[in-house]
């Protein structure tokens, strides 16, 4: 009976110091190249949308530095009107820049929202005060709707500081439109120049 005890625990030892079988390593492979497909899949993903993410913040940024630019030269100058006088809406915006010695005191910069060749509205300036002379302020992955501007307190009988109110809205995109969010932007120029 001893013996019997014996080769049934012998017996049972080594099966137990076998290993894995076949079948059992198939599926612990096949298990761990699914987990790593799906991990490597979003990881990918991951990688896309901050690439798409970065390129759109570099699209808003170079609207928000377009208007930053803007809002300090209609700050610096003077003598603002929008389609030929004080109103709002309008869609152009021109107005004397500042002057120092080395520049002509008749210049009138323009400000406007026009399409490009490729029907893409952009912003434009023209420091001669004519569209012929135009220059693209926002770049072509930017594509402006609508842009009005309200002109308030450019006459000398009012008690309102004269104030440029801009409102801008369009998309943004980015890789080739594969990225695009929409904005509405509102600034604010205050003319500097005391208006006693």
């Amino acid at each position: 009976m001893s013996m019997g005890k014996t080769n049934n625990s012998r017996s049972s030892a080594q099966k137990a110091s076998r290993g894995f079988t076949l079948i059992e390593m198939i599926v612990a492979v096949a298990l761990f190249a699914v987990v790593m497909l799906v991990s490597v899949g979003a990881l990918l993903a991951l990688v896309g949308a901050n690439r798409k993410a970065q390129a759109l913040q570099s699209v808003m940024n170079n609207l928000n530095i377009a208007l930053d630019g803007m809002v300090r030269s209609i700050r610096m100058g003077s003598n603002y009107s929008c389609d030929g006088g004080n109103c709002g809406p309008g869609k152009e915006l021109t107005f004397k820049p500042f002057c120092d010695e080395n520049c002509d005191s008749s210049d009138r910069w323009l400000y406007w929202q026009d399409k490009d060749e490729n029907g893409v509205g952009r912003l434009y300036r023209s420091t001669t005060g004519n569209k012929g002379n135009r220059i693209p302020v926002t770049a072509p992955e930017i594509d402006i709707n609508s842009l009005e501007y309200y002109v308030v307190g450019t006459l000398r009988s009012d008690p309102v500081q004269p104030k440029v109110v801009i409102v801008i809205e369009g998309t943004a995109s980015a890789n080739q439109k594969k990225t695009e969010t929409t904005f509405s932007i509102q600034a604010t120029a205050v003319q500097r120049i005391l208006d006693i």
